[in-house]
């Protein structure tokens, strides 16, 4: 026996390795994702600039998330995917370093808009590379995936508190940041890359089959991740603009609705090993809109808007991870394909905040509400939809 054979690593193993890399990456997406709200104000004082001009750099970061989701895709078909992975944290890791130390707003905006590209890159990979190594029992790795994320989100604000508190600046939260990220970067480059599975000349064949199936995909995680972004963002302006609470209540709020987010998604990890995709979908999607109906019953009620939103957050939370897990039942996921998923989830996250933002004054504050009830329902539409035409291409397949 070679030597290469006694210490081969075993093919179990080798997936609880990657899934824990996997993982790994995910929290520095959270801790890069998060970082940019409680560092505004820093950012704004050393390029010289008002909130109102510096705001920019959202559009800007958001932009280049939509850019690096399209083109992530296609960089995972064709390179081994920890190689990819590692490239992308580095480029993240010296572009955190860079922007606090940035003097003008359009260098920091170019920096923003380099790491918003990583940070589509890295969602696409993680998700895509995640699949590829459990295949159809993808679902509680997949919840446990986007809780990750949840998990760096949460510690983001805190080590950037802790940093601001020691140094007096933002400059070394965000450079703690970016060291944290190296280690992953080892990680990854220390383990083989999945390979994604063949494609056969039958589903070959029947790849047409799937075309309205990736597009009902990408439009039901538009409309997703849009309620999602509108609750989390419109929610505390939607409570004070009603004078339900004030602004350090509404704050409380928004929390809440994150942190019911995160544990959601924790919850889903076992209940993702029992259940169908689509009966979990089923009732995230019920529980969204007895939530909402919750909120719209009771207007004039913190205590509704309270339930409602925790309610919501804890719908919510697995609905994305297991949109894809139901996708990999369905289709052979590639790169590809799974950037166009994270293309709809990204216009989703630009067009349907901006669409309350353009209603809130004109209509009321209670616009907010009725437009995220209006794309839950929608959402239900495409579901079924979904669900139609994945039972079609299966007939047809068989």
């Amino acid at each position: 026996m070679s030597s290469t054979t006694t210490f081969a690593r075993p093919a179990s193993a080798n997936k609880i390795a990657q899934t824990a890399i996997y993982y790994s990456a995910f929290i520095a997406l959270g801790l890069a994702s998060a970082s940019l709200g409680p560092t505004l104000g820093g950012l704004a004082q050393h390029t010289h600039t008002r909130l109102s001009e510096i705001s920019f750099i959202f559009s800007a970061r958001a932009l280049g998330y939509l850019i690096g989701s399209f083109v992530g895709g296609r960089v995972y078909d064709r390179r081994p995917g920890h190689v990819v992975m590692a490239g992308v944290l580095v480029v993240m890791a010296a572009m955190l370093a860079l922007a606090p130390v940035m003097p003008l707003l359009w260098l920091l905006t170019a920096i923003l808009l380099v790491l918003g590209m990583g940070e589509g890159t890295m969602d696409v990979g993680g998700n895509t590379l995640l699949m590829w190594v459990h295949r159809g029992e993808v679902g509680p790795f997949m919840n446990g995936l986007h809780f990750s994320w949840g998990v760096g989100a949460f510690l983001s604000p805190i080590i950037v508190a802790q940093a601001v508190l020691i140094s007096g600046d933002i400059t070394w939260a965000y450079w703690m940041l970016a060291v944290l990220m190296l280690p992953v970067v080892i990680g990854l480059l220390r383990l083989p890359s999945p390979v994604a599975q063949a494609i056969s000349p039958v589903s070959e064949s029947k790849r047409v089959n799937h075309v309205l199936l990736v597009v009902l995909i990408a439009l039901f995680l538009f409309l997703y991740v849009g309620a999602e972004g509108s609750l989390g963002g419109w929610i505390f302006t939607y409570t004070v603009a009603l004078r339900l609470s004030s602004e350090a209540a509404a704050a409380y709020l928004t929390s809440a609705f994150w942190g019911s987010l995160t544990v959601g998604r924790l919850l889903a990890i076992p209940i993702a090993a029992r259940l169908r995709p689509r009966s979990i979908l089923l009732i995230d999607l019920a529980g969204c809109l007895m939530s909402m109906g919750i909120i719209l019953l009771w207007p004039n009620s913190l205590v509704a808007v309270w339930v409602g939103a925790i309610g919501i957050g804890l719908a919510m939370a697995s609905i994305f991870p297991t949109t894809l897990s139901l996708a990999e039942s369905r289709m052979h996921i590639t790169g590809q394909i799974t950037s166009w998923f994270f293309v709809g989830a990204s216009l989703g996250s630009m067009t349907v905040p901006w669409m309350i933002g353009q209603l809130f004054e004109s209509i009321g504050p209670r616009v907010t509400m009725m437009t995220i009830t209006a794309d839950l329902v929608l959402m239900v539409g495409v579901f079924v939809a979904m669900m139609l035409s994945a039972r079609k291409a299966a007939t047809e397949q068989a």
